[in-house]
């Protein structure tokens, strides 16, 4: 179990992406300008539009924020949609970018979609806050999603029914923690949600739940249990210990290269010093994407 997962890279550090500070043009629709070579008087501008997981949710509104602080004129516009919609919107052209916690399948790849890679997060699987387990083995957890384990008495808790909790399927979260258990849409589920917050929201309320979500989005009102007595920090991800993580994956429609200067100014922000500070500061591992083998399982990417 897990061996999709190990080919996690052991991702010391990361090394910037630098690309030219280019002048650019106007596009046909006149949504995105550029500087012109020797010139100072055009400040970078236009709009991006993304759209996809809400695992991504921290990471992108923190990059954006940065983004714009930076860049006043430049507007970034994010809709939450998960993971297999963001990446739909992007193959429909209503997206520059779809926001994905899954590596891409093959269909998707070959219809000219390209994964690119900006850090790796940590899944962690919570309880209500009531609930005394401290921790679970892979077995267990397996047992748990596999309709084996029903009752937390089996787990040295209490006489309580344990209510599973997942996401919705196309979630890209979903698709990371199936594969790491090796049990792809062979999970059962109590409540299937359509967000992390609404995870977040029915563990919390519900005795007797577990449910898993992005480490970064967790709050004080679950319980974060370890996994192999080991927890889903940052760390713990980055050295391979805990092995519940999914790729943070922003998508284009070809290559960086051959998108237009606003978005590739994204990318060079994103994959620069002050990008890989900000994903290192909401908990997730930055990455460098030119090593980077593949997420997990994705041969399928499903």
């Amino acid at each position: 179990m897990g061996g999709k997962f190990g080919r996690l890279l052991l991702l010391a550090g990361a090394e910037a992406l630098i690309l030219s500070i280019l002048a650019g043009c106007e596009t046909e629709d006149g949504i995105r300008n550029r500087e012109r070579p020797g010139s100072s008087s055009t400040p970078l501008s236009g709009t991006i539009h993304m759209a996809g997981s809400t695992s991504m949710e921290k990471l992108t509104d923190a990059l954006a924020e940065s983004f714009m602080e930076k860049y006043p004129d430049v507007r970034v516009v994010i809709r939450y949609t998960g993971s297999s919609a963001g990446i739909a919107a992007v193959a429909e052209g209503t997206a520059d970018i779809g926001l994905s916690s899954r590596s891409l399948g093959q269909e998707e790849r070959a219809g000219g979609m390209v994964e690119n890679l900006v850090a790796l997060e940590g899944i962690a699987v919570c309880v209500d806050a009531g609930n005394p387990v401290e921790g679970l083995t892979e077995e267990q957890l397996a047992g748990i999603y596999g309709g084996k384990i029903r009752n937390w008495s089996q787990l040295g808790g209490g006489d309580l029914p344990i209510v599973t909790v997942g996401r919705e399927a196309g979630s890209g979260t979903r698709w990371a923690f199936e594969t790491y258990l090796g049990m792809e849409d062979q999970c059962t589920y109590a409540n299937e949600m359509d967000s992390a917050g609404a995870v977040l929201a029915r563990v919390a309320a519900t005795p007797g739940a577990v449910g898993y979500l992005a480490v970064d989005l967790v709050t004080e009102d679950v319980k974060v249990l370890s996994l192999e007595g080991n927890v889903p920090g940052g760390e713990a991800v980055r050295e391979g210990s805990y092995r519940i993580w999914s790729p943070f994956v922003m998508a284009t429609m070809g290559e960086i290269s051959g998108q237009d200067m606003l978005i590739q100014e994204w990318f060079a922000f994103v994959y620069g010093q002050e990008g890989r500070e900000v994903a290192e500061q909401v908990g997730l591992v930055a990455v460098d994407p030119k090593g980077w083998k593949g997420g997990p399982g994705d041969e399928d990417g499903e």
